[in-house]
């Protein structure tokens, strides 16, 4: 049987450990500690690391944690990460065979020039997609473009329906409080948001959601649609040509709200 446990790294990181009864994988480790005392509470043994893009609040663990058996660490062959034993890009598959778990790549540039998304599809659909998409929500854009992390999402958003999204910060309630801007009559955002609130105030986390209920109430997934047209042109004063545009200018507007 396998687990995907949350351990909560600094003010909202999610460091996902995914295990059966006798190893672990850990995806984008920003910090050691959390994952050592998860792994000693469970008496697991480490067998890789995966991550997903170069930034520090994902990769800062790693060094600690390869000190503690010699395991392969995989990562975006586009960037530069000094801990990365196995880099990987587009279609490529990461076999965990401790875990009887085969993990395709999907490149999803934008957040990160070279940011990659571990998708699997047995025992379930599920995707570990760090700083890509969020729930509700999706990444800044640092090195990459609006037109690349646009697309990045659009591949995601192709995956099945009732894949799993495994984002890497819990950003939710924030990212509601966007969308209700952009897409206030939505009735699923509208109830989602109870939903997410009550989850919280459990301090139970609101990831993973289904990529179902995202393109539902996630205006990043939703650029096509007419409300979220509407509240572009109304933010931005000026006509949206196609949804990449729109997208652009949503971005832009979530950087300042």
């Amino acid at each position: 049987m396998l687990n995907i446990h949350p351990a909560n790294a600094f003010r909202d990181n999610y460091i996902w450990i995914i295990h059966n009864q006798n190893y672990a994988v850990v995806i984008d480790p920003g910090i050691a500690t959390p994952v050592i005392e998860y792994l000693q509470l469970k008496k697991l043994q480490l067998c890789a690391i995966l991550i997903t893009h170069h930034h520090n609040d994902h990769t800062g663990g790693i060094v600690e944690l390869i000190k503690l058996s010699d395991i392969p660490v995989y990562g975006p062959g586009n960037e530069s990460i000094a801990t990365i034993s196995n880099p990987v890009q587009q279609n490529d598959i990461v076999s965990l065979q401790e875990i009887s778990l085969n993990l395709t790549v999907l490149d999803t540039p934008g957040h990160t020039r070279g940011h990659i998304a571990y998708y699997g599809s047995n025992p379930w659909n599920m995707i570990f997609c760090g700083d890509t998409l969020f729930s509700c929500g999706c990444g800044r854009i640092f090195e990459g473009s609006a037109a690349q992390l646009y697309q990045s999402l659009q591949k995601i958003s192709q995956l099945p329906e009732d894949t799993l999204i495994y984002c890497a910060h819990e950003y939710t309630l924030g990212n509601i409080q966007f969308a209700r801007t952009v897409d206030p009559e939505n009735r699923k955002l509208n109830e989602f948001a109870i939903t997410a609130q009550e989850l919280r105030h459990k301090n139970t986390p609101t990831i993973p959601a289904t990529l179902a209920l995202e393109k539902a109430i996630n205006p990043f997934l939703r650029c096509d649609h007419q409300q979220i047209i509407n509240s572009a042109q109304n933010y931005s004063g000026k006509p949206m040509q196609n949804p990449e545009n729109v997208f652009a200018v949503l971005r832009e507007w979530k950087n300042k709200f």
